[in-house]
C-alpha cells in the first residue's frame, strides 16, 4: 500500500515537471539567427593562408631573434 503512494507522487511530480516546462517552453520566444550559414560557407581560404603565412614569419622572426643568424 505505501509502495502505490510512493509511486503515485513519483509519477504525479514528473508529470507536473513536464508541464510546467512545456509551459515554459511556450512562453519563451524562440531565438532563430535571420540566416543561418552553412558550415563552410564562412570559410574564407585567402583569409586563413594570409593568416598562416604571418605566424610562420613570427615564427622564424623568434627563431632569429633567440637563437641567432648563423652564417658560415
Amino acid at each position: 500500500m505505501n509502495n502505490k503512494k510512493k509511486i503515485t507522487a513519483a509519477i504525479s511530480a514528473v508529470i507536473n515537471y513536464i508541464k510546467t516546462e512545456e509551459e515554459i517552453q511556450g512562453t519563451r520566444p524562440i531565438l532563430v539567427p535571420a540566416s543561418v550559414p552553412e558550415p563552410f560557407a564562412s570559410v574564407n581560404l585567402w583569409r586563413t593562408s594570409g593568416r598562416q603565412a604571418q605566424m610562420q614569419m613570427r615564427n622564424l622572426m623568434q627563431l632569429k631573434t633567440f637563437h641567432g643568424l648563423k652564417l658560415r
